[in-house]
């Protein structure tokens, strides 16, 4: 295979993936390299995504590495021999790779979680509501740029309308609903496509109200994917350079429990629902 001059967030994660096996079964890339009897080099460029890698090699891998998760093995393979060209690559050379990595760990999700304390969901918004928003980048967001991004936002909610849809629960802060982007109009009918959106059988929203308190993790804003297996599984945060992807089984664990504490303060689904039509109705 010819080498990759660019790396999709998922082949990336792949090949970390491959380097914790490794490592797991106590081998640096030399050892595992005479085990397979190819070049240690090879064994960098897989786990760099450097190279692509075959469902074959995975499976050597695996037995090599003494690795037995039958169900992890197989949801590697699923990674490595997924050809499809997701609609986001169309956008490749006119946004940040952020977005589409975003994009592409929301369309393989098998099921989101999300807590956010400043802003709607962006897989919950409604075009006017992105619109308010692009329009408070400073540099300002012009022409076709800013045409863009909009309607990448757009696109990216995709992920909540296939015909099997994953299960998405949101929790929200008060704040959040109350931010009347673009006015009261916009935000008068954000709320109320936010109740819609809660009316569906795979998406479930709860409101943390002002009353609520401290809790933890109040200060920042959290995106959680599923993988095909819990091994798999992403932390998306929102940084002031871009976005952190974080992957490691204590950060995984850590950010499970952060999100069922937030989720544990927040008001049941049908009050977080009454909460967000009073809001509406004050606008």
């Amino acid at each position: 295979m010819p080498p990759r001059t660019v790396t999709t967030a998922r082949q990336r994660r792949l090949g970390a993936e491959l380097r914790r096996l490794r490592e797991a079964a106590g081998h640096n890339s030399r050892e595992a390299a005479a085990l397979l009897g190819i070049d240690h080099t090879k064994v960098s460029h897989m786990e760099t995504a450097r190279f692509g890698v075959s469902g074959d090699r995975i499976r050597a891998l695996a037995c090599v590495y003494g690795c037995d998760d039958q169900a992890h093995i197989e949801a590697l393979i699923s990674i490595a021999e997924d050809r499809t060209k997701g609609w986001w690559l169309e956008y490749a050379e006119a946004l940040p790779a952020d977005f589409l990595d975003l994009a592409e760990l929301e369309h393989h999700s098998r099921g989101m979680r999300t807590y956010q304390i400043a802003h709607i969901p962006g897989l919950l918004q409604t075009e006017d509501h992105i619109k308010a928003i692009f329009a408070e980048c400073d540099p300002p967001l012009l022409g076709e740029d800013l045409d863009r991004r909009i309607q990448h936002r757009v696109r990216r909610q995709a992920a909540l309308e296939k015909e099997w849809p994953p299960k998405y629960e949101a929790v929200i802060h008060e704040a959040a609903l109350r931010m009347q982007f673009g006015g009261t109009k916009t935000a008068k009918a954000q709320l109320e496509h936010l109740i819609a959106m809660g009316d569906r059988d795979h998406i479930t929203i709860q409101v943390i109200p002002f009353t609520a308190g401290g809790f933890a993790g109040s200060g920042q804003s959290i995106f959680y994917a599923q993988g095909d297996v819990a091994q798999l599984d992403t932390v998306q945060l929102d940084a002031t350079h871009g976005i952190s992807l974080l992957d490691s089984p204590t950060q995984l664990r850590n950010y499970r429990k952060l999100l069922d504490r937030m989720k544990a303060k927040a008001l049941p689904v049908g009050e977080s629902r009454s909460f967000i039509h009073t809001i509406a109705g004050q606008l």
